[in-house]
């Protein structure tokens, strides 16, 4: 009977302790999983296999290892993207588990704000992986680009999702304050306006030739005031967190303003290899023409970059909004005693 009743503190304590490793995981594994998508999209690879969610007739895990590894590029794009989304998947699935046994209390008592967090943005990344494998398998199913659309704007929310998870579960030093309204209202504006690009840029890589010329010119210009806008929000962020941030607010906000003058240059080149030199700076001179597909190493790093940076810009802007205290739940008491609330959440 005593072993019965230690059991349950020791999962749980198991379960609370591998949270960060896989919460971390899978980031990385979603990272990887996101350079195969863009790139499946930068090579129009989309349908190298026509059926879902088999592969010519195969299940997925026993597709030939050689066919698929030594076969075209499109099938290895692919596939590969397949294969990596069930891996994330199943990582999504353990992470869940995980979330809702290591933050339970053995005594009953009331969970406090940060396990509900967790606990609920777990849930959420469970939901968005299952809706992102159906717009997959109906993306190939339809053969639709609307699909695809829709496809490519959930795919950078769920790495956001995980990115928190990971953050909230793994980080180092406690927040000090909740941050100011202004410096609040700076860095979730960040967060919005990084995915809006997302969002923007998904409709343009995924264009149709046949689009109405003043569709293209307003999506151009969206993207386009996006990016000046996201260059100065992080601007901003950067100001705010170095006047009154933690020392890891200032490097995550340093980093990210590195990241979108990196992006801003990328983005010009992509444009270039998409679409050649822009024959003038005003709306008129935007004329969409068929998208070249990459038909080297160099356009597609240049093109396929373009898009992983992005999604990399708001992670990390997600980061910053955590380490700022844009998620405030402790009091006063724990946060002038972290290994104490270490002790709490362990117990």
């Amino acid at each position: 009977m005593k072993q019965s009743t230690t059991r349950g503190p020791l999962l749980q304590v198991c379960s609370a302790q591998a949270i960060p490793v896989v919460a971390c995981l899978l980031v990385v594994v979603t990272a990887v999983l996101l350079c195969f998508g863009a790139l499946v999209t930068t090579y129009d690879a989309a349908m190298a296999v026509p059926d879902w969610p088999g592969t010519f007739g195969h299940n997925m895990f026993f597709y030939p290892f050689v066919e698929w590894f030594w076969g075209p590029w499109d099938l290895f794009l692919e596939h590969g993207h397949r294969l990596l989304g069930a891996i994330v998947g199943m990582l999504t699935l353990v992470l869940v588990a995980l979330v809702w046994l290591g933050t339970a209390k053995p005594n009953g008592a009331s969970l406090r704000a940060e396990n509900t967090i967790l606990r609920w943005l777990a849930v959420a990344a469970l939901v968005l992986v299952v809706v992102q494998g159906l717009l997959g398998g109906a993306r190939v199913l339809l053969d639709d680009k609307t699909v695809a659309k829709v496809h490519a704007c959930t795919g950078p929310l769920y790495f956001a999702v995980a990115t928190a998870i990971a953050t909230l579960t793994g980080r180092r030093e406690s927040v000090s304050t909740a941050a100011s309204l202004p410096r609040s209202w700076v860095i979730s504006g960040l967060v919005t306006a990084a995915y809006v690009q997302l969002v923007a840029g998904a409709q343009l890589r995924h264009l149709d030739a046949a689009v109405e010329p003043a569709t293209f010119h307003w999506l151009v210009a969206l993207h386009v005031i996006g990016a000046a806008t996201v260059l100065l929000l992080s601007v901003l962020a950067a100001g705010c967190s170095w006047s009154s941030g933690s020392l890891g607010a200032r490097r995550w906000s340093l980093a990210i303003v590195l990241l979108v003058a990196c992006q801003i240059g990328l983005g010009c080149g992509a444009w270039i290899v998409n679409w050649g030199f822009p024959s003038g700076w005003l709306p008129s001179a935007w004329v969409p023409t068929e998208a070249i597909v990459a038909r080297s190493a160099t356009g597609a790093a240049v093109v396929t970059g373009h898009v992983v940076l992005g999604m990399m810009i708001l992670g990390a802007a997600v980061v910053l909004a955590i380490l700022s205290g844009g998620l405030q739940w402790e009091s006063d008491a724990q946060r002038r005693c972290p290994e104490r609330r270490l002790e709490r959440a362990l117990a």
